[in-house]
C-alpha cells in the first residue's frame, strides 16, 4: 500500500454503493476519500421536508436479506420497520383485487386459491425462482464454483441462464391470469418480462417472498448519514460540494481525479459510483484513446427507466382515509411490454403505478392524524422532451392529477380534499438533483445478454483501467438499494485484495 498522505482510494459519488464501498475500505485499513457533488450523501437515498411532512424520495421497500444483514453488522444504530405485506394488486380491465402476502408457502397458496387451479405451473415457476436465488448464494460463497455441484444442484439455474422471465413462464405453462398475480414486482426492475433476465427476476421475487421487506426508521436518509458517519469513524473522509469533472490517466491506470474547483487529487485506485458512460465519455482526458471495443460495449447497454412521483401529505389518519395496505400496484392489466410503452406517453390515463402508504409500515412516519402517500409511475425521459421551463410545473401538476384520480378510482379512497402538501418529481427533477443521464433512476437494463451472471463473468475483461472499479446501480449486480450496497461491498473487497498483493 502507498505510504503517502494522499488517499489510496478515491470513491467518486456518495450514493449507496459508494458509501458502502468506502465503509469497507476504511475499515479494511485503506486511506479513503469520497468526493460528492451534492451537499449531503445518498443520491436518491435521502429525504426532504415540506410543511410538517418528511418524505421518502425513492425507497419503497428494501429486501430483508444480505444487504440488511450488512447494515445490521455495521452496528451503526439503524432501526427498521417491517413492511406488512408484499402488495395489493388492482387491475382495472379484469377487476382483479389481490392481496399478496409474504412467505413462500403463503404466497403460493394465495395465488393458487385466487386462480382456482394452476397448481403445477405456479409451483414449478416459483421453484425455478428459488433455485436462481440459491445458486447466486452458492456462487457468492464459492469464488471457484464446482461445475459438478452446479450441474447437480442448480441445473434449472444453468438452463435458464439465457432466458427471459416470459421464456420460463411459457416453459412451465403459466397462464395469463397467474402471471397477472405474480408479475407486479417487474416494475422494480423496469424491464418487461419478455426482455428481463429470469435470473435477476427469479432471485428478486424469491428474496422478497422468503425474507420480506423493511423500511428504515428516519427514511433512507438515516441509512446514508449513518454510513457517512461510519466512514469518518473508520478514518475515511468525505468531501461534499466537490464535483469530479476529469480523470488523469497514464496508460491503463488512473493516477488522479480533477474537480470542478480546479484541484487535481492523486490516488492509487478509484471506485466509481457513476455511470460508466460519464467516466469514459466525459471524465477521461483524451477519451478518444479508449479502444473501440470498450466504446461499443458501453453503447450497447441501455440506461434504465425514470419515474414520475407525486408525494402527498394528507390530512386524516390511514384508518380515517381508508388505507388498508402499504403497497399498491395499480394498472389496467399486467401485459408488461404494453405497460412499458405507456411510460413513453405522459398523457396516458392509465399508467402502471406503484404507490405506498408510508404510515402502514411506520405509524409514526407523519404527525398524528395525517398520512403520507407517494404515487410512482414509470416515465421515460422522452415523455417529457417537449416540456419547456415555462410549462414544466404546469405539466407536472397535470400529470399528478391524472395519477391521483387513477388511484382514487382503483381504491375508492378520496384524496383531493385531504391534500395538505404535494410535491412532484419527473425525469428533469432527477437529472438536476443527482446528475443522472436524462433523469434515469435505474442503471443499465438487465437483459439476458447483460444479466448479473454475464456481467460477473466478464467484469475483469471489461476493466480497461486496471485500478478502476464500479459500484452502484450501473455495476454488475444491477440496481436497487440492496444491489447497490452489495456492489459497493464487492468493489471494496476486490480493491483491498489487490492492494494487499
Amino acid at each position: 500500500m502507498s505510504t503517502s498522505t494522499a488517499p489510496e482510494v478515491i470513491v467518486i459519488g456518495a450514493g449507496l454503493g459508494g458509501l458502502a464501498a468506502a465503509v469497507d475500505l476504511a475499515r479494511g485499513g485503506a486511506k479513503v476519500l469520497v468526493l460528492e457533488r451534492h451537499n449531503l450523501p445518498g443520491g436518491f437515498a435521502t429525504s426532504f421536508v415540506r410543511g410538517r411532512f418528511e418524505f421518502e424520495p425513492s425507497l419503497h421497500e428494501m429486501g430483508a436479506s444480505a444487504a440488511l444483514e450488512f447494515l445490521q453488522e455495521l452496528d451503526i444504530g439503524l432501526e427498521f420497520h417491517r413492511v406488512p405485506e408484499a402488495y395489493r394488486l388492482l387491475l382495472s380491465d379484469s377487476g382483479t383485487d389481490f392481496r399478496a402476502p409474504y412467505g413462500l408457502e403463503e404466497f403460493e397458496s394465495a395465488v393458487i386459491a385466487s386462480l382456482g387451479g394452476q397448481e403445477r405451473p405456479v409451483r414449478e415457476f416459483l421453484r425455478a425462482c428459488a433455485q436462481t436465488f440459491d445458486a447466486f448464494g452458492y456462487l457468492s460463497d464459492h469464488p471457484r464454483p464446482s461445475p459438478k455441484t452446479l450441474f447437480r444442484d442448480y441445473g434449472d439455474f444453468l438452463r435458464t441462464g439465457g432466458a427471459t422471465t416470459d421464456d420460463v413462464a411459457d416453459a412451465v405453462g403459466l397462464s395469463t391470469a397467474a402471471r397477472n398475480l405474480i408479475y407486479p414486482y417487474w416494475c422494480y426492475l423496469g424491464v418487461p418480462t419478455n426482455k428481463v433476465s429470469f435470473s435477476i427476476w427469479g432471485s428478486m421475487i424469491h428474496s422478497y417472498l422468503k425474507y420480506g421487506a423493511v423500511i428504515p426508521k428516519g427514511r433512507s436518509h438515516a441509512i446514508t448519514t449513518a454510513l457517512a458517519d461510519a466512514i469518518s469513524d473508520a478514518g475515511g473522509s468525505i468531501r461534499y460540494n466537490t464535483e469530479v469533472v476529469g480523470l488523469r490517466t497514464e496508460g491503463r491506470r488512473i493516477t488522479g481525479v480533477r474537480t470542478a474547483d480546479g484541484d487535481t487529487i492523486g490516488c492509487d485506485r478509484v471506485v466509481a459510483n457513476v455511470i460508466p458512460h460519464r467516466i469514459f465519455g466525459r471524465f477521461v482526458e483524451g477519451s478518444s484513446k479508449i479502444p473501440r471495443r470498450e466504446r461499443r460495449l458501453m453503447n450497447a447497454r441501455r440506461p434504465g427507466m425514470s419515474f414520475f412521483v407525486a408525494y402527498l401529505g394528507l390530512r386524516g389518519s390511514p384508518d380515517e382515509l381508508g388505507f388498508t395496505d402499504y403497497s399498491y400496484f395499480i394498472a389496467p392489466h399486467m401485459d408488461t411490454a404494453a405497460l412499458i410503452e405507456k411510460t413513453h406517453n405522459r398523457h396516458d390515463p392509465e399508467p402502471m403505478q406503484a404507490s405506498i402508504c408510508l404510515n402502514r409500515a411506520d405509524p409514526e412516519a407523519s404527525p398524528p392524524g395525517t398520512t403520507i402517500l407517494s404515487i410512482t409511475t414509470g416515465s421515460q425521459p422522452e415523455a417529457w422532451s417537449d416540456v419547456t421551463p415555462w410549462t414544466y410545473e404546469r405539466e407536472k401538476r397535470r400529470f399528478a392529477r391524472l395519477v391521483i384520480e387513477q388511484f382514487e378510482r382503483a381504491t375508492g379512497i378520496a384524496l383531493k380534499n385531504a391534500v395538505e402538501e404535494i410535491e412532484t418529481a419527473a425525469p428533469p427533477t432527477f437529472s438536476r438533483y443527482v446528475g443522472s443521464w436524462n433523469g434515469t433512476v435505474y442503471g443499465y437494463e438487465p437483459e439476458p445478454w447483460d444479466g448479473i451472471v454475464p456481467r460477473a463473468l466478464s467484469e475483469n475483461r471489461e476493466r480497461f483501467y486496471r485500478n478502476l472499479r464500479f459500484c452502484g446501480g450501473y455495476a454488475f449486480r444491477a440496481y436497487g438499494y440492496g444491489s447497490s450496497l452489495m456492489s459497493g461491498r464487492a468493489a471494496a473487497a476486490k480493491t483491498l485484495e489487490e492492494m494487499s498483493v
